[in-house]
């Protein structure tokens, strides 16, 4: 057979070999690496984030601002033109008391806020009252007033709600994770494993219902 038959030959397999991909595509993971269909992306975070923490590399503020606003409200609500704190309130501020406490590194700031009725300038002077009202019922509950380090106002600026009309979760406080009294955070890690384990060995301690309730009909075995 001359060169241009081969050639006209190389050019039909060429075009079959096309036309079946056509028809049955190449699975996308196919040339990827074994297991790689399985790993969503998550695989090895919870690893990650240990060996980010123990050296350092990840922001602790943000990460316990986190734990703090999951384990406790760290958001109180207003009456209209008012910085009194109502039960409500003051049963979070409670809480957040409680959290405070096992935490005696770190420092935490408040942010008042208002809502969008009245003036800029009384709004964020009624938002530092907010905030100043939270600083001084912690300080009440026996957090120092050193580790309550800033006491700042964003006003009207930030409405969780955008309305002209008065609007209960705009006039707010939020307490969060500012930094930390001593230099070096790793002076936390021991007291936060302490909290942890505590935590795990109290839910360790609690029993579901049924299991009670086979133990006091004595339904037995050996």
């Amino acid at each position: 057979m001359n060169g241009q038959g081969l050639g006209m030959r190389g050019l039909m397999l060429t075009a079959a070999v096309l036309a079946l991909a056509g028809c049955e595509p190449v699975k996308k993971g196919f040339f990827a690496e074994a297991g790689s269909e399985i790993d969503t992306g998550g695989f090895g975070n919870a690893t990650m984030n240990n060996t980010l923490i123990q050296s350092g590399d990840r922001d602790y503020a943000i990460s316990l601002t986190q734990r703090f606003a999951g384990d406790v409200p760290n958001t109180v609500n207003f009456a209209f033109n008012s910085a009194v704190l109502d039960g409500t309130a003051q049963m979070a501020l409670r809480q957040q008391a409680d959290w405070i406490r096992q935490f005696p590194e770190v420092r935490f700031r408040v942010y008042g806020h208002t809502d969008l009725v009245g003036s800029a300038g009384y709004n964020k002077s009624l938002g530092l009252r907010r905030a100043q009202a939270v600083v001084s019922y912690l300080s009440s509950l026996g957090i120092s007033r050193s580790r309550l380090e800033a006491v700042v106002s964003f006003g009207e600026t930030q409405p969780l709600v955008f309305t002209q009309a008065p609007e209960e979760r705009n006039r707010r406080t939020v307490t969060e994770v500012s930094g930390f009294v001593k230099n070096h955070p790793s002076v936390l890690n021991g007291k936060y494993a302490e909290v942890i384990f505590r935590e795990y060995v109290e839910s360790a301690g609690w029993r579901h219902p049924s299991a009670q309730t086979v133990i006091q009909t004595g339904t037995g075995g050996g």
